[in-house]
């Protein structure tokens, strides 16, 4: 006698997504070929149009502000007194002047750059940091979590965004400065977060084996707690830098960031908001960068998002 089992049949058949095996890492995928975890990550990425638009849009903003300066005879410091305020295009200056003079193509190109290199550092910062400090709360728990736990919720509380700007009135706007700040201030949500997730992961049969073995708790944090939530710490790396981005802006727009001599985006929006009626190129083209630079990071850490998720369709079937 026959005897059907749950799930069987022509109707669990058809209910089974097609290809479901290669959806998930170490799984054949059709004709027999096994797929790694990052030759699969890599083909949902790439099927995912707007995250290869804005990988695309990165990598030409990274391209402009490493050899961008090849293309003008002007420094970013240099100034023209014979050409102040000039229009694009008059007097050999390709995207105009400011009010001193100072190429307006050469400040976009030296400003995308320190723009970029703040956001980087600054993101890769917080996430090491976040990603360590929860990890390392979720391990031990107890005491030593609640004690972390109450630090984080302290500095969630402090007014950060007037202790940024007092520090970087002090320190004159150098850009390293800033850096540290941010980084100081910028990792709290994201440890909180990561804490949350890492709870779960220290019951694991694998961080259990890793206690009774005797193996140190730094190096079953790094080894099997830390790789565990590796993707999320890609995102959050990710779209950490469009949020740096904005914030690095938006304090250099109010004199708090990045200041003379040296350029970056959002100091060159607050020189050229003053002149939006009679020399309006100096506002619009570092807009547009910091526009494209926002959205080409949102794009892409949707996209990894999706494609690390195994229970995301945004990706396609592998």
């Amino acid at each position: 006698m026959a005897i059907n089992m749950p799930g069987a049949g022509p109707a669990a058949e058809e209910a089974r997504p097609e290809n479901a095996e290669a959806l998930e890492p170490g799984k054949p995928a059709p004709g027999g070929k096994r797929l790694s975890p990052s030759r699969l990550y890599m083909r949902r990425f790439a099927r995912n149009k707007p995250a290869l638009l804005g990988l695309v849009l990165f990598v030409l903003l990274v391209l402009f502000s490493l050899f961008g300066r090849y293309l003008t005879q002007w420094d970013h410091m240099e100034a023209d007194f014979t050409a102040l305020s000039v229009a694009p295009g008059v007097d050999g200056h390709l995207l105009g002047t400011n009010s001193a003079g100072n190429d307006t193509y050469a400040q976009l190109v030296h400003g995308l750059g320190r723009s970029l290199i703040i956001a980087v550092v600054v993101s890769l910062l917080t996430t090491a940091i976040a990603g360590l400090f929860g990890t390392t709360a979720a391990y031990f728990g107890g005491k030593i979590e609640r004690a972390m736990l109450g630090f984080v919720h302290f500095l969630l509380i402090l007014p950060s965004f007037l202790i940024i700007a007092l520090v970087g009135t002090h320190f004159r706007g150098e850009w390293q400065v800033l850096v540290v700040v941010l980084t100081l201030f910028g990792w709290m949500l994201t440890a909180r977060v990561i804490w949350s997730l890492a709870t779960s992961l220290r019951e694991r049969e694998y961080v259990m084996a890793a206690r009774f073995m005797g193996v140190s708790a730094i190096r079953t944090i790094i080894r099997h707690l830390v790789p565990n939530i590796g993707s999320l710490l890609i995102v959050t790396f990710t779209l950490g830098v469009a949020s740096t981005v904005q914030s690095e802006t938006a304090l250099s727009f109010i004199g708090f960031g990045v200041k003379q001599p040296d350029v970056s985006l959002g100091s060159m929006l607050a020189d050229g908001q003053n002149t939006l009626s009679t020399a309006p190129w100096l506002f619009y083209m570092p807009a547009a960068l910091v526009v494209l630079l926002t959205v080409a990071m949102a794009l892409i850490g949707d996209g990894l998002r999706d494609a690390l998720d195994p229970t995301s369709q945004s990706g396609g079937r592998a």
